[in-house]
C-alpha cells in the first residue's frame, strides 16, 4: 500500500523521531511509506493535490492539529497519532479544539501512547468513546446495546435520562449507542442534543458505526440489545440479536410487536420506566432469559431464514424474465 505519513519534522524533535520509527515499521512489511513535513503545507487542498499526484492509498498524521487538519476532507482513509502537545496544549484553544474534533470524526482510528492521553482525549470528544472503555472486568457488569442510525425516527435519546439515573444508583449498568449520524439533527459538533453524551449522562456511551464483525462481537458481549424507535419496518438489529442468542428489549410499536411476542421471544416496553422494570426482571430471572433467547432463536430460524429468503428472491426475479 502507498502510504502518506504527515508529521512535524524539525530536527531533534520527538515527532520526527516517532515518524521515522513508524515509517520503518511499515516499510518492513512491504508498504511504501512516504514521510512528509506538515510544516511544508498550508491547507488540505495542497495535501489533496499531493495525494492525487503521488497516488497515495491511505494516510497517517502525527499530531491531531498540525498534521490532522491537513487531512480533513481527504479522499483516502486516514488514521491519527496523538503528538502530545495537541492533547496537552492545543486542546485549550477553542478553534483548534473544534478542528481537532472534526478531524477525529473523519479518522478511521486514533493512537494514544499512554492510557492517560487516551482518557484525556475521550473526555473531550465523544466520538472516541467505545465499548472497550467500559469496565469489562466488573463481575456483574450489565451492558445494554442500542444499534441505530442517529435520526429522529430511531429516537436514540429516549432512554438516556433513565439510564443515567439508573447508572448513578447501580454503576454496573451501562448503555452503549452505536450508529452513524444520518440526520443533521444529530450532527456531532453543533447539536445541543448531544450534551447528554457528556459527563452529564454517566453510564451512557456513544460509538460511531463499526465493521459488522466488530458489531457482532459487541452484541455477543452485551446483556441485551435495545430498540427505542418511534417507527420500524423490520429491525435488522433485533433479528441479528435474536440469532446471536442475546435477549431484546424493544419499544412497543407495531413494527417491533410484529416480530416480538412479549415475554416469549423478547420484551416490549411502553415507556422508559417500564423499560427499567422489565430489564431488572430479566436480570433477576436467568430462567426467563434462557427461555426468551431459545424461543427467539427458533423464531428467526423459522421465519427469517437467510437460505429461504435467498431462494425466494431468486425465484421472484425469474418472473421478471
Amino acid at each position: 500500500m502507498r502510504l502518506l505519513l504527515l508529521a512535524c519534522l524539525r530536527a531533534q524533535t520527538g515527532n520526527a523521531t516517532t515518524a521515522g520509527r513508524i515509517q520503518d515499521h511499515l516499510e518492513a512489511v512491504g508498504h511504501i511509506c512516504s514521510l512528509k513535513d506538515a510544516f511544508g503545507y498550508e491547507n488540505p487542498s495542497e495535501i489533496a493535490n499531493l495525494i492525487s499526484a503521488e497516488k497515495f492509498e491511505a494516510a497517517l498524521a502525527i499530531h491531531l492539529y498540525k498534521g490532522g487538519r491537513l487531512l480533513q476532507g481527504s479522499r483516502i482513509p486516514f488514521g491519527i497519532i496523538f503528538g502530545g502537545t495537541d492533547i496537552n496544549e492545543d486542546i485549550k484553544h477553542e478553534e483548534k479544539h473544534r478542528v481537532m474534533g472534526a478531524v477525529l470524526e473523519e479518522a478511521r482510528f486514533a493512537v494514544a501512547f499512554t492510557e492517560k492521553m487516551k482518557e484525556l482525549a475521550a473526555a473531550e470528544w465523544v466520538c472516541l468513546y467505545d465499548y472497550y472503555r467500559i469496565p469489562q472486568d466488573t463481575e456483574n457488569l450489565h451492558l445494554f446495546l442500542l444499534i441505530c442510525g442517529l435520526r429522529r425516527v430511531k429516537d436514540p435519546l429516549y432512554l438516556v435520562d433513565v439510564f443515567s439515573e439508573w447508572h448513578r444508583r447501580e454503576p454496573h449498568i451501562h448503555l452503549l449507542i452505536i450508529g452513524p449520524a444520518v440526520s443533521c439533527f444529530f450532527c456531532f459538533r453543533n447539536c445541543p442534543n448531544y450534551a447528554p453524551f457528556t459527563s452529564r449522562a454517566p453510564g451512557v456511551h456513544l460509538l460511531q458505526e463499526i465493521p459488522q464483525d466488530d458489531l457482532h462481537a459487541a452484541v455477543k458481549r452485551c446483556f441485551a440489545v435495545v430498540n427505542s424507535s418511534i417507527s420500524e419496518g423490520m429491525s435488522a438489529a433485533i433479528l441479528e440479536a435474536m440469532d446471536l442468542d442475546v435477549p431484546v428489549l424493544a419499544r412497543n410499536i407495531p413494527g417491533n410487536a410484529a416480530i416480538i411476542q412479549h415475554k416469549d421471544t423478547g420484551l416490549l416496553y411502553t415507556d422508559p420506566q417500564e423499560f427499567v422494570q422489565l430489564s431488572k426482571s430479566l436480570m433477576n430471572d436467568p430462567t426467563l432469559e434462557r427461555e426468551i433467547v431459545t424461543k427467539a432463536k427458533a423464531y428467526v430460524k423459522k421465519h427469517h431464514s437467510w437460505d429461504c429468503e435467498r431462494e425466494a428472491y431468486q425465484n421472484l426475479v425469474l418472473r421478471l424474465q
